[in-house]
């Protein structure tokens, strides 16, 4: 399903519905360029966040609708099985 590739996985929670947007970032990806992607978009007003996934798709995110942003990679603690 995956690659055995190492990604920087994002995960931006979308004002008014109950699921995110995750986006797997190829490994190279500067974290700090993409938090500041992320203060530029919410800092404008009617801004926008564009991300590319590691297999070149582009995804745009109105600003006006992010409530939250997590950076991180996928084997950041994630939880597996039944805990």
């Amino acid at each position: 399903m995956y690659d055995t590739e190492e990604t920087v996985d994002v995960r931006i929670g979308v004002i008014h519905s109950p699921k995110e947007i995750e986006i797997e970032l190829p490994v190279e990806t500067d974290r700090e360029a993409i938090k500041q992607q992320v203060a530029d978009a919410l800092g404008s007003e009617g801004g926008t966040l564009w991300l590319t996934d590691r297999r070149g798709r582009e995804v745009c995110i109105p600003s006006a609708r992010i409530a939250w942003v997590e950076v991180g990679s996928p084997s950041d603690d994630r939880p597996i099985g039944f805990g």
